[in-house]
């Protein structure tokens, strides 16, 4: 209590002066004049410039951008009650997903939440790596190495395991790939802007990261921009279809949305690949600078529809499953891109934060959680590995309760089922955009610019 009075007699005369300059001063000598730069600069913006005048550096900001563009709020499930009855028993939902249908080995998932590639050593410690493995595995999904390897940790906590065949080249030959579920040509990611240079110094790899990268004492690794020895599309279409000829597993490939997303999925038709991962601008990742996340790409939104419009008027949507990816953290959210077409989404920073939800009290308020996690972090040995697996577990499971829910309301059978027609906005720019049903009127989208009135007489009603 004494020190508690002794400290407001302090701060009392201080905050008496500054309030009085506040309220007479003129703007050049007022300390309020920081709060109408603020407005105008934003906070976020005189943050960084203060690091970036202190660094003389790229920032490196983990974790995604703040820019989120793609407009899940303005969609929303449309349910059914009476001309269509709700789906008797919601628990009998079917949540099950199959990733290339076609390949030899199809990936058999029991829901369609799956865990993105965040890499051991390039992102993630490898403790958190194997939470995130285990947690995926106790809910019957995937995991995904990222830009790494294959450790013994992680395949052995993990029940399906997707590798990523990637531009820097630690995940590659028969030794690593045949131990793998699901391959993954890594081409570009959404918080990188695509594909650039993505060096890590050699004092920042530790030695079992070494061992696994087969990297020498004192040598740095650098994920480049495009893959070594690749010069034109062919090279990449060649080399999609010799991994499809010597692996049974589904080969996918993953690239981040651009306005050139139509360009890209030509490429892309011309292999055998059976699924395309389709990462926006609003996705994550440990060290991309706010530049590229904040500036450069497409949102994950118009990426998706974009996508899935293209492979159908090309007839080409049954031969690729469709992955959705960037700054997708909600149930709801993820319900949204399956009515969109996609077949799974990935999700990455989210998970993160579920699986450390009892054990950020370790690092604040000196630290973000983020150095509980992160390879660099200085906190990773205080994770508690089964704990955060199993949080991550819990929220994968809530989250498919939830939505399984929401397609009871919807009346579909399986998550699977779930269409466009499913989907109502708020924007007709995004109704016809997206060829989805526009609140504003009577008359409901069919498809992209087309319209039909809906009337609905005794004999057209279902009687079960």
């Amino acid at each position: 209590m004494l020190l508690s009075w002794m400290m407001m007699k302090m701060m009392d005369p201080m905050a008496d002066e500054a309030m009085a300059k506040m309220l007479t001063e003129d703007y050049p000598d007022n300390p309020f004049l920081m709060v109408t730069v603020a407005e105008k600069l934003s906070p976020r913006a005189i943050m960084e410039a203060a690091m970036r005048a202190e660094l003389g550096k790229e920032l490196t900001r983990p974790l995604g951008s703040p820019v989120v563009l793609s407009p899940w709020d303005k969609i929303l499930l449309n349910p059914r009650q009476l001309f269509q009855l709700p789906y008797p028993d919601y628990t009998q939902i079917d949540t099950k997903t199959v990733i290339g249908p076609t390949a030899k080995r199809p990936l058999q998932l029991d829901i369609p939440i799956m865990i993105t590639g965040m890499s051991y050593g390039g992102s993630l410690s490898l403790l958190m790596k194997m939470a995130v493995a285990k947690g995926a595995a106790m809910a019957g999904t995937s995991t995904n190495t990222g830009e790494s390897a294959v450790t013994n940790e992680e395949r052995d906590s993990a029940k399906y395991l997707i590798g990523q065949y990637h531009r820097g080249g630690q995940l590659s030959g028969p030794e690593q790939l045949s131990r793998l579920d699901a391959i993954e040509i890594q081409l570009g990611q959404g918080a990188w802007g695509g594909a650039v240079d993505e060096p890590m110094p050699a004092d920042k790899i530790g030695r079992h990261l070494r061992k696994a990268w087969h990297l020498q004492e004192g040598q740095g690794n650098t994920v480049y921009a495009r893959m070594p020895g690749k010069q034109t599309p062919q090279d990449y279409i060649n080399m999609v279809n010799s991994m499809k000829e010597q692996y049974d597993v589904p080969i996918g490939v993953k690239i981040a949305g651009t306005d050139y997303i139509e360009y890209e999925l030509a490429v892309i038709a011309q292999t055998q690949a059976d699924y395309i991962v389709v990462d926006g601008s609003e996705g994550g990742t440990a060290s991309s600078n706010p530049t590229l996340q904040d500036n450069v790409g497409l949102p994950t939104f118009h990426t998706l529809v974009r996508t899935v419009d293209w492979l159908e008027d090309n007839q080409l949507r049954d031969r690729f499953s469709v992955i959705a990816t960037g700054g997708l953290t909600t149930p709801g959210h993820f319900l949204k891109a399956l009515a969109l077409g996609a077949d799974a989404v990935y999700i990455g920073t989210i998970a993160l934060m579920a699986a450390m939800q009892s054990q950020v009290a370790k690092t604040l308020p000196q630290a973000p959680p983020s150095q509980l996690a992160l390879y660099t972090g200085k906190m990773t040995d205080k994770l508690d590995v089964n704990k955060a697996a199993k949080h991550l577990a819990n929220f994968l499971t809530s989250c498919t309760v939830e939505m399984q829910l929401a397609a009871q309301a919807v009346g579909k059978q399986a998550l699977r089922d779930l269409e466009r027609s499913d989907l109502v906005t708020v924007e007709r720019d995004m109704a016809e955009f997206a060829g989805i049903r526009y609140a504003g009127s009577h008359r409901q989208y069919q498809g992209a610019g087309a319209m039909q009135e809906q009337h609905y007489q005794p004999q057209d009603l279902p009687l079960h």
